[in-house]
């Protein structure tokens, strides 16, 4: 019997019956991993793992309530994340989080404002809605360590887009995946409609297997009365349509309700004609079964794209059944490249009309020129789009990336004067905590900011006069430059050569709003008119700015310190 010689107390004060979720394993043969729990009254239970290689989730039941302890010897026991929560008011209270570690644990960032996980990897937001009146956000997730992995969907709660309450994981990897040598896969991205017929939502998401025949990639759905846990999931889609000529990337399901009240669904893709969006329909109420393929909605072959991804579309400005209301579709090109500015990981929005069939484009533009708004998924919240996005791309991440991510602010969609606009939800101004400057930055002096989180906000005298507002960042070039040529965010690292380069050509700026925290920069240009979203590498705080432009041309010109 080996001896304890690394013993470690986890504490807690708990009310009745609790749910433990508990991920853990053993360091050493033989000896099984171990957590023992522990009350006033003596030991009453413990959690074991055998597994020297992957994490096992254990979930244990705590019926009395009051002080506990978890007792593990850190020599033989591996503990990943532990949190509990009571089940009749987590959607209220959320998850409390005992332990993460070194691995996993997320960043400490004082007053930012971005959603983030509360430990592990974040990418694509999944299940984006409102359901049973409030907000859930739904997401790409690995608990164990700061990079891309196995997949799970991490889950949140809000009243306003901007206070996030953490849930329990939502959906775990197929027992397929984790019998199999390489656990390559998972559930990744979809989304989530609600019941029609019964309190709860229905959820839609690409379970991915590598090397599985003759499918990688199928469509699953799964349902969840009590919000915030999954039932069995059903295949509903177990291969690609035949006689297209697809690649094995058949994913991303994004479900919503048609012009002509069918439910239909968009699936990415990739042929030798370029990336591709599938579409399928139902006649099935519930959106469980019956689905029909029904043909390519789109054909994109710019960029060499290697697949579409995230593909969503919803109605812009009037009902879905108006054949006048204008639809957006939004979908992400998977290691694409602009040629002449170099960068990667395009997301275009295509402004048209769908009859529940065909898509007409009427124009188009990119959804965002920082391109780090990606995975962008959106739907209609009464008779108002909200979206969000993923505030990263792959051109920066990958397996070995290490990196805590972020999701972008919350964006409305609305279609003016022959333009998409994207600005930020109304609740972005319940961030502003106080006045940090209306002098100094209109006149050209320097303004010193407290911490990471900031809005700056200013106006010009005309349109398209010129300014540039450079940002003091410890590691980058960073500054907002407007000219002739169009509005540019500068970026890069000192004496990097061929950095890309972001600029929306043309653009005649009159306002401009920017939104700094810590290893984010977002830009609203005339109120969402050009767009600009960049991943900041590491955590340093911008430190100051200073706005450089010609006398009497800056109209006005506001700062604030934000915090949630």
């Amino acid at each position: 019997m080996s001896v304890a010689t690394d013993h470690k107390v986890i504490v807690a004060e708990l009310p009745v019956n609790v749910t433990f979720h508990i991920w853990l394993k053993a360091r050493r043969v033989g000896e099984p991993g171990a957590i023992s729990l522990i009350s006033p009254n003596g030991k009453f239970g413990e959690v074991l793992s055998h597994n020297l290689d992957e994490y096992d989730f254990r979930i244990y039941h705590v019926f009395g309530g009051g002080p506990i302890e978890l007792h593990y010897d850190a020599e033989r026991t591996v503990i990943s994340v532990i949190y509990w929560f009571t089940a009749v008011d987590v959607l209220e209270a959320g998850i409390t989080v005992l332990h993460t570690n070194g691995l996993n644990a997320p960043p400490d960032l004082p007053d930012s404002y971005h959603f983030r996980p509360p430990f592990g990897w974040m990418n694509d937001p999944n299940g984006f809605g409102r359901f049973d009146g409030r907000p859930h956000l739904f997401y790409q997730h690995y608990s164990h360590g700061l990079s891309w992995n196995t997949m799970h969907w991490g889950h949140a709660v809000s009243s306003d887009y901007l206070r996030w309450r953490h849930l329990p994981i939502f959906l775990f990897p197929s027992e397929e995946l984790s019998a199999w040598p390489d656990k390559r896969g998972g559930a990744f991205s979809g989304s989530a409609i609600a019941l029609p017929n019964a309190p709860g939502i229905r959820v839609f998401y690409t379970d991915q297997l590598k090397d599985r025949q003759p499918e990688e990639q199928i469509q699953m759905t799964a349902t969840s009365a009590d919000l915030f846990s999954a039932g069995k999931a059903e295949v509903i889609l177990p291969h690609r349509p035949d006689g297209e000529g697809l690649t094995l990337d058949f994913r991303d399901p994004y479900v919503f309700k048609g012009p002509d009240g069918l439910w239909k669904m968009l699936l990415g893709s990739q042929s030798a004609e370029g990336g591709v969006i599938l579409l399928y329909d139902t006649e099935d109420r519930a959106a469980a079964e019956g689905w029909t393929y029904r043909g390519k909605l789109l054909v994109e072959h710019r960029h060499r794209t290697t697949a579409i991804e995230c593909p969503c579309l919803l109605p812009l400005d009037g009902p879905a059944t108006h054949p006048a209301t204008h639809w957006v579709l939004i979908y992400g090109l998977m290691n694409s490249e602009d040629a002449e500015s170099r960068r990667k990981n395009l997301t275009m929005a295509e402004i048209g009309w769908f009859d529940g069939q065909r898509f007409v484009k009427d124009f188009e533009q990119e959804l965002d020129f920082g391109t780090d708004n990606y995975a962008f998924q959106a739907f209609l919240d009464g008779d108002m789009p909200v979206g969000i996005g993923w505030l990263a791309n792959w051109a920066d991440a990958n397996a070995a990336t290490i990196f805590p991510t972020a999701m972008t602010l919350p964006r409305t969609l609305k279609l003016q004067d022959g333009h998409l606009l994207t600005p930020p939800i109304g609740a972005a101004e319940s961030l502003r905590h106080r006045v940090l400057d209306r002098v100094r930055l209109a006149s050209g002096g320097e303004v010193v900011f407290p911490n990471g989180a900031v809005e700056i906000l200013f106006e010009m005298a005309e349109p398209g006069l010129p300014f540039t507002l450079n940002l003091d960042h410890p590691a980058l070039r960073l500054a907002i430059s407007s000219d002739e040529e169009g509005l540019e965010l500068i970026h890069g690292k000192p004496g990097e050569d061929n950095a890309p380069r972001y600029l929306r050509p043309g653009a005649r700026i009159k306002r401009l709003r920017v939104f700094l925290d810590y290893g984010s920069i977002e830009i609203f240009a005339d109120h969402g008119r050009h767009v600009a979203t960049k991943r900041l590498d590491g955590f340093d705080p911008i430190q100051s700015a200073r706005l450089v432009a010609e006398p009497g041309s800056v109209a006005w010109a506001t700062v604030w310190s934000l915090r949630l």
